[in-house]
């Protein structure tokens, strides 16, 4: 950094798209103040990765790596309605459907690569991009955000290099920042953008790594998808893979269509609708979860919450109840009970709508009565919802919402066969409920928890849940359940992997299952006490992310920040009085400065991101476009509540520094 006793320093450390998203509202407020009022200011983001799309979201990855939202979702600066929520407009840049329409236009996009150019003219508002052309548009929003920095007389800079740790500095102002290969750098000011980050293994996956190194076998720990080299899966021989979420879909696309094999058409309805033919170069995946099935995949959709979802019962202005009467909610006692209602409704709401004719010739009826149910306070309506549902519902027609954890219902299997019948079925039936879009009850009650999540999000941040609450429902079974059912994968990935189960090149453990080796003969295996049948591989893959928890993180930069005490984890009760380590920072409200081990928050110091997850829930969704800044686009929020502060001691920093010339020249000294 230059130029140390004229401009204010900021440091943003990370820049991905949330490191992004601070430097833009930092900008937006720069841009806001009239120009002979602007303080000096200079802005460095450091990263080893480019700008925007850092680790995670890098150009040159896989294609096949597809994001998990649809294209009208995403953002990194406000848009739409969010942008007239916040004091300073935007100073650059647009959500991402926003600038795939912009790339519509041959002439805007002539210095894209032609494969971004290919994929975005195939896309729609609801079809789901690849992680490569989102880190395209986080590149694009860095660069407008240059323009916009120069414009207004501000400095932008990018390091490529890691920050590996940073004290005080030796005046008591500002920090010193040690940056790999760049010595010593001075900032006034810092914000942690710091996204994911390496973590220590858990001690079963030390004992499979001890072992994969006694017998020369495979491990491959928890990891950034583009990260592995999926090149090491032998053909033909069976892999073992830990997780169903999305990273498992990134593997199994990889080995599949990544190696030459095609999803062709069957000519077969939603959910039979690919046949694959294989390459003969694929491995075979013997994949696992806890549930035992995948996620849920998304609906078919041209919204992001289904255009027939409003929610009724789990509102704003409950909420806002519970705090008027000074009530600190706990969530299976006074949320759930509403989200739950929300759910039920848009279930049957749905199924009375499209089956009103074959089930439901009273559906009129039926809908007035269950309204009537549902809206009974206290316990009683749940009782008067089933005997509701007794008098009009047929009992295959009816659901139970918190059964879906457990979709394959902890029973025993005959056996690898009769399980993996059972998972294809559960796999079919979801891709056709996928394809049916609004009109699949099961969707849209999944759709209703969506919404709930969002409303949820702004309800339980910053101290709004009991601690015991939080620890013991919203994060011991609720979010299980939710991010099964509302978090999955893209409608297509569902088809392609029902296509692979019935071309033999996938298969399942089982439910609870349980990975170990066979010292004997030297592999992995993987059993599940509800199936009856042993795998058994030289190869085990971990399908999931190194887990958000600053406590196991292995960063130097923040492992070295908890040793010295400048920040530590955030500690909350349990409902037995125990203490218990939860998985981010301990922080102030917002602007979020973390707290030291002393108890005190840390000046000039911010935090944005995967570290707020003990005060935020879902610190992982990005933010979405158009929604209010307090729920759906909160990270945006986030970012101009730290943007504000830093250009408050922006403007503090040069009157102080103005004093002190007026000082050193009253005294006759220079310089």
């Amino acid at each position: 950094m230059t130029n140390t006793t004229q401009s204010f320093q900021v440091a943003v450390i990370g820049a991905g798209p949330r490191g992004i998203s601070v430097v833009e509202r930092t900008l937006a407020g720069y841009l806001a103040l009239p120009p002979e009022t602007r303080p000096a200011l200079k802005i460095t983001v450091f990263d080893p990765f480019n700008p925007g799309p850092g680790h995670v979201w890098r150009t040159g990855q896989s294609r096949l790596f597809l994001m998990n939202t649809p294209c009208l979702f995403p953002t990194v600066v406000p848009a739409g309605a969010t942008a007239a929520e916040l004091a300073a407009s935007p100073s650059g840049g647009l959500s991402f459907d926003q600038w795939r329409m912009l790339m519509a236009d041959p002439g805007n996009a002539a210095d894209l690569p032609a494969a971004d150019r290919e994929e975005l003219a195939g896309l729609t508002p609801g079809a789901f991009p690849s992680r490569a052309v989102y880190g395209r548009y986080l590149e694009w929003t860095y660069a407008r955000l240059q323009e916009a920095a120069l414009a207004a007389g501000a400095e932008l800079e990018h390091i490529r290099a890691e920050v590996l740790s940073m004290v005080r500095s030796d005046t008591g102002s500002g920090w010193a920042l040690d940056v790999a290969g760049e010595g010593r750098i001075h900032a006034d000011a810092v914000v942690l953008a710091l996204g994911h980050l390496p973590a220590a293994l858990s001690a079963d996956q030390d004992r499979l790594r001890d072992a994969a190194d006694r017998h020369n076998l495979r491990y491959l720990p928890p990891a950034v998808p583009s990260d592995v080299d999926f090149s090491v899966f032998p053909a033909g021989e069976p892999v073992l893979v830990r997780g169903l979420g999305l990273n498992f879909f990134d593997i199994m696309i990889q080995v599949t269509t990544g190696r030459g094999g095609r999803f062709l058409p069957s000519g077969l309805p939603a959910g039979r609708a690919l046949r694959y033919e294989p390459s003969g170069r694929e491995p075979v995946l013997v994949a696992a979860s806890r549930r035992g099935t995948p996620y849920r995949a998304k609906a078919r959709l041209e919204s992001y919450v289904p255009r027939s979802v409003h929610l009724r019962y789990l509102t704003g202005e409950a909420a806002a109840a519970f705090k008027e009467q000074g009530i600190l909610p706990g969530f299976d006692h006074d949320l759930w009970p509403l989200l739950h209602r929300d759910a039920v409704w848009a279930y049957y709401s749905t199924l009375a709508r499209v089956s009103a004719t074959e089930l439901l010739e009273t559906a009129e009826l039926f809908l007035a009565e269950l309204r009537a149910a549902l809206e009974l306070p206290g316990p009683e309506w749940d009782q008067a919802k089933e005997r509701v549902l007794d008098r009009f519902v047929p009992a295959d027609r009816r659901t139970n919402l918190e059964a879906l954890a457990q979709p394959l219902g902890r029973r025993p299997y005959r056996g690898a066969q009769d399980l993996d019948a059972a998972v294809l079925a559960y796999l079919e039936d979801d891709a056709a409920g996928s394809a049916a879009g609004e009109d699949d009850p099961l969707k849209m009650a999944i759709g209703a928890l969506n919404a709930g999540r969002t409303l949820l999000k702004t309800i339980v941040a910053d101290g709004g849940l009991a601690d015991a609450s939080w620890l013991s429902e919203l994060r011991g079974w609720f979010e299980p359940l939710v991010e099964g059912l509302a978090s999955g994968p893209p409608p297509e990935r569902i088809e392609q992997l029902a296509a692979l189960v019935r071309a033999g090149v996938v298969h399942f453990v089982g439910p609870d299952p349980r990975f170990d080796v066979d010292e004997a003969r030297g592999v992995f295996t993987g059993t599940s006490p509800w199936s009856g049948t042993e795998y058994a591989a030289r190869t085990l893959v971990e399908a999931m992310m190194p887990p958000n928890r600053v406590d196991r993180s292995i960063s130097p930069l923040l492992g070295g920040m908890l040793r010295d005490g400048l920040v530590r984890p955030k500690v909350m009760m349990a409902a037995d009085g125990t203490a218990v380590i939860t998985p981010g920072l301990d922080v102030t409200a917002p602007p979020y400065r973390p707290v030291g081990i002393s108890g005190e928050p840390q000046e000039d110091l911010y935090v944005l991101g995967l570290q707020l997850s003990s005060v935020q829930w879902g610190t992982a969704i990005a933010a979405e476009a158009g929604s209010p800044a307090g729920a759906g686009a909160r990270t945006l929020r986030d970012a101009d509540d730290i943007a504000a502060a830093l250009l408050a001691a922006a403007a503090d920093g040069g009157r102080t520094r103005a004093a002190n010339k007026h000082q050193r020249t009253n005294a006759g000294i220079s310089g």
